[in-house]
């Protein structure tokens, strides 16, 4: 049996170097579908209206481990409906990401980068919103506490963060629902993996708290996630 009082340090299979651009492609396309079924975009745009006033005509927003890009394009969409002019920079380390998103979003006219986002260089001007999502149990508690330190100082008017809450009841319902429905052997095995290696909210105390950080919220979602929003 698991033990889900503790993070799991096992490694994701998406961690690794070699993973073929078609299995990563299929991984990036149910994990969309995860996201807007389960309501993971309704979560990102709950953590982008935090800083949206009723007379804000521009914002800038990155996001750090982007993936395929499907979070972008659900904030594009959403601005646009409320005549905001968005400026979008997706960055991910993995260049097979990059360019999916690149294929899968020709019309967003975002930065792509394919960088570690602590060596990013941003063509504009630090973004108002840096974010995260589903991205930050990917690391330790120390690389997560300079994840923080390194958001805090290059945004301008904040950040959130968009992450899994480790529960039995969030592991064993995704462990069978992709057993069921995915047909992807990396979904399969990384979904339950990764509410195993998810943060509680004593996790995210620790975390904020050694990276010198107080000024923060973190609030409990459906289904199983956390959204964490900073303001400077």
């Amino acid at each position: 049996m698991i033990n889900l009082k503790k993070r799991s340090s096992q490694k994701e299979l998406l961690d690794a170097a070699d993973i073929p651009f078609a299995d990563i492609k299929k991984n990036m396309q149910e994990l969309e579908n995860v996201n807007r079924l389960l309501g993971g975009h309704a979560i990102t745009l709950k953590g982008l209206a935090a800083f949206i006033q009723s007379n804000t005509l521009n914002l800038s927003v990155c996001e750090i481990g982007c993936g395929g890009g499907d979070n972008l394009r659900v904030i594009k969409e959403f601005c646009k409906k409320q005549n905001i002019n968005i400026i979008l920079a997706g960055v991910d380390i993995k260049k097979e990401c990059i360019d999916y998103a690149v294929e899968r979003n020709p019309e967003l006219n975002a930065d792509w980068i394919c960088s570690d986002y602590k060596l990013v260089e941003l063509k504009q001007a630090k973004p108002d919103v840096i974010f995260s999502s589903l991205f930050c149990h990917h690391f330790s508690q120390g690389e997560l506490v300079e994840m923080m330190e390194w958001m805090k100082n290059n945004c301008r008017q904040g950040f959130f963060i968009n992450d899994l809450h480790r529960h039995p009841l969030a592991y064993f319902s995704i462990k069978w629902i992709t057993k069921i429905f995915s047909g992807s052997y990396l979904v399969k095995n990384d979904a339950p993996l990764s509410v195993a290696r998810a943060f509680s909210i004593k996790d995210w105390q620790e975390v904020f708290a050694k990276a010198g950080i107080s000024n923060y919220s973190i609030h409990w979602k459906w289904a199983f996630r956390h959204l964490i929003v900073y303001h400077k």
